[in-house]
């Protein structure tokens, strides 16, 4: 199948709205994307044309989009593109939506600290027999069986220079400011 996949860099700009439908979790919140120039007449940098795009999330990103974006928020967005044309009052309107495989903070424009959502556990079941809640695992000795720890996470961090460390905790400096 083809489909359109585009990446869009741009701010989040209405509040994330989230449902959990019987289809599962869904999340839909509007994107604007504009375009930035260098005007020699004014010597300046120069917003163009904004676009706007719904962006839609589904299960476990919808969840992770509800609790993690805000209005302003600078965002890439990946997914697949899909236009959608009406006509409502005898005017064509054109909608533009990205179905989101990807989303993340923009890390040009700020800093972000991650944090990994629990996975759930899944229950295994044997046909034709009641599922068995998940706490009630137990071994052949009838005695609980024990959960197996998780694997530490690696250290991927690199510890900074000594005088980094301290210019980033200088409460007298303020932040650069990018233009």
């Amino acid at each position: 199948m083809n489909e359109t996949m585009v990446c869009v860099v741009g701010n989040v700009a209405t509040q994330v709205v989230y449902r959990e439908p019987s289809s599962g979790p869904s999340a839909r919140f509007r994107l604007a994307a504009t375009s930035r120039y260098w005007d020699r007449e004014k010597n300046a940098w120069t917003d163009g044309h904004t676009n706007f795009f719904t962006v839609w999330a589904n299960r476990q990103l919808a969840m992770n989009v509800a609790a993690s974006l805000t209005v302003g928020d600078p965002v890439l967005v990946q997914g697949r593109l899909k236009v959608r044309t009406e006509v409502r009052d005898g005017t064509p309107r054109t909608w533009a939506d990205i179905d989101a495989v990807a989303i993340g903070h923009d890390l040009t424009r700020g800093m972000a600290a991650f944090r990994r959502t629990g996975r759930p556990e899944p229950v295994t079941t044997l046909p034709h027999s009641p599922a068995a809640p998940p706490d009630s695992r137990s071994t052949s000795a009838g005695q609980p069986a024990a959960a197996a720890p998780a694997p530490p996470e690696p250290t991927w961090e690199t510890p900074l220079p000594p005088e980094a460390a301290q210019e980033q905790h200088r409460p007298d400096c303020a932040p650069l400011a990018v233009t």
